[in-house]
């Protein structure tokens, strides 16, 4: 896979960082941050395709945080991953952060690797969709102009 799917992942426990990049970082690009706040920091360098984020942080929650990128990041796929089984935060994932998919820790390795490959599709589609749009808004605009001309001459 020459281009790797570049992952975000956030969480406020330094060892569920080191063990999430042990068990990823072959097949993955791996980028962690302990905070919301350091997330957005790397979101503004690197391109990312997925991100995921845990739900109980100090300052900042995962839902929190991906209610506050929505806006300036909405191609990352979002996924939620909690040690709690936190039905409001789950509904509020799924209504304010967008979340594709929701987790609990301690999280299966196989379970989170098939999210993060059927979060790829999701992605993968959306993008596709996207450039397919911004294609047929040129085209429209070439036939627009097309047509002014010909009503002018």
């Amino acid at each position: 896979m020459p281009n790797k799917i570049s992952i975000l992942y956030v969480d406020d426990e330094l060892n569920n960082l080191i063990s999430f990049k042990a068990a990823f970082r072959i097949k993955y690009n791996i980028l962690t941050a302990i905070s919301g706040e350091e997330a957005i920091n790397i979101l503004k360098k690197h391109e990312v395709n997925i991100i995921i984020t845990d739900q109980r942080m100090p300052q900042m929650t995962g839902v929190e945080f991906l209610e506050n990128i929505l806006h300036e990041y909405p191609d990352p796929v979002r996924v939620l991953l909690t040690g709690y089984a936190d039905m409001n935060a789950v509904i509020d994932a799924i209504n304010k952060g967008k979340i594709f998919h929701y987790l609990t820790k301690p999280w299966n390795e196989a379970e989170l690797d098939m999210a993060i490959t059927k979060a790829y599709e999701v992605y993968k589609m959306r993008m596709d969709e996207k450039q397919m749009n911004q294609k047929l808004t040129i085209s429209n605009e070439q036939l627009e102009f097309l047509l002014r001309q010909k009503l002018l001459s």
